[in-house]
């Protein structure tokens, strides 16, 4: 089918929520759950190893709206309100032409319904703010354009899904941008539960437990039947949203990504479900289809969310705004990129204050020992955590930090995540071994420490360290 326009493609995010990497069937789970993401991704552009920049709702919301990390959007944390005057993916699209639209949760407003002003500049409006706390499994209630609740027939996931068909289909003769977030796979907060539609979660109970989780237990006995048919139940959404798009002939003017805001460690890692730096909390599934992305296969390296707004306005062929700190991954699907980073980074809060770099072997971790995630965004003082090699130990059950034949590997990495930070606009921070590890303290003068990196020459190893 011959495109509409060649010029300005229509752009879809099909937003998900604590859904894990491991869920589908291109990272290698047995039970089916997403044949139509999987198909996607090999068809399109296969974002293999894609990273969130901050495992909290909120913060990865504003980091993926403005492609900054969380620290300089000022949404550190759950409850901090995205800045009226952020530059937004809806405010690019907007100056383009585009219609712009939004549907399902928000989380970066102060209040339900959200003002007008808080909406990062969608023109059209269908959301909450906090859907877990205005709808149910069997009762969805978001707020029009004009603040009014709307219920909605139908599972939730359905609900949003049909929503998002009414924009296409009404909106199928300008290029929209259309943005829709759903709830699940989250729990529903009031009942600590995953409520997938009825009869889903039956066929997956005791069925397949990832291999972190058969090693740590936690919640997962109880709640993984659940998790997982709700994720059934949404790509049989992403299905029948392709099939509108196809129905309406604008599948090859469209571009779709896929992708969540972060992962689900079944309180292995902590006492609740994310905010940690493993792998089960901070890898994401991702993968792009349209123009400019069919046919591209899998990308090994690896992708930030930060750097997906900027992909999205490159593909589209709109100006990257120079707020925007992560990277368009059109020249390297492209074979065009001369270099891309060797690592992502990582910033954690709420339940600590703390950073984390992943390398395609290692990762490796600090916290800030007097500093607590509620109040404070960084600190000047952190504290060496965990160094997992992922090669020989993929689910993290094996912290090296301790380990002396390893500090050479520390000290690399301590220094770009160092470098990570600056370039972030942090402050260079001391880093000090645990308390327990006295071999070989980082060191002892925080004046020296930023002296040395803040250096240009040691920031710029940011995009061209090797991993």
């Amino acid at each position: 089918m011959a495109r509409k326009r060649a010029d300005r493609p229509n752009v879809v995010v099909f937003f998900t929520d604590q859904q894990r990497w491991d869920t589908t069937g291109v990272h290698g789970c047995p039970l089916n759950l997403t044949p139509n993401f999987d198909r996607m991704a090999r068809r399109g552009t296969d974002l293999h190893h894609t990273f969130t920049c901050q495992p909290v709702c909120g913060p990865a919301r504003s980091c993926l709206q403005t492609g900054m990390y969380a620290t300089n959007t000022g949404v550190y944390r759950n409850g901090i309100p995205l800045a009226q005057d952020a530059a937004t993916l809806a405010k690019s699209f907007n100056a383009a032409g585009y219609a712009t639209g939004y549907i399902g949760k928000w989380h970066l407003g102060t209040q339900d319904p959200v003002p007008p002003a808080e909406r990062g500049g969608y023109q059209s409006w269908l959301a909450s703010n906090v859907l877990e706390f205005t709808s149910d499994a069997y009762d969805t209630i978001m707020f029009d354009d004009e603040g009014q609740p709307r219920r909605l027939p139908g599972y939730r996931a359905d609900a949003v899904t049909d929503a998002a068909i009414r924009y296409v289909d009404s909106h199928q003769a300008e290029p929209f941008f259309l943005f829709i977030s759903y709830i699940e796979p989250h729990h529903q907060n009031h009942i600590d539960d995953y409520p997938p539609p009825d009869g889903y979660r039956e066929p997956y109970t005791g069925k397949w437990t990832p291999p972190d989780l058969q090693a740590l237990g936690g919640s997962s006995a109880q709640h993984l039947g659940g998790y997982f048919g709700m994720i059934k139940r949404l790509d049989e959404a992403l299905g029948r949203l392709q099939d509108a798009i196809k129905s309406l002939g604008l599948s090859e003017d469209t571009i779709v990504l896929y992708t969540t805001d972060h992962g689900n460690h079944f309180k292995t890692r902590n006492a609740e479900y994310k905010r940690s730096c493993h792998e089960s909390s901070v890898r994401l599934p991702a993968a792009i289809t349209g123009p400019g992305f069919d046919g591209k296969g899998r990308v090994e390296q690896l992708v930030s969310l930060v750097d997906l707004p900027p992909t999205l306005l490159d593909a589209a062929g709109l100006p990257v705004p120079p707020s925007m700190e992560g990277r368009s991954i059109v020249p390297l699907v492209n074979g065009q990129a001369e270099t891309w980073p060797q690592e992502v980074f990582i910033q954690i809060s709420e339940s600590q204050v703390g950073r984390a770099i992943r390398t395609h072997r290692w990762k490796y971790g600090v916290d800030a020992p007097d500093k607590h995630g509620s109040r404070d965004s960084g600190s000047d003082v952190y504290v060496e955590q965990y160094l997992y090699d992922l090669d020989s130990d993929p689910y993290e059950l094996q912290n090296l930090i301790e380990i002396d034949a390893y500090q050479g590997v520390t000290g690399e990495l301590r220094e770009r995540l160092i470098a990570r930070m600056v370039a972030a606009g942090e402050a260079a921070p001391l880093i000090q071994s645990p308390p327990s590890h006295t071999h070989g303290q980082r060191a002892t003068d925080i004046d020296t420490v930023r002296t040395r990196y803040l250096r240009p020459e040691i920031a710029a190893k940011v995009n061209t360290l090797d991993g």
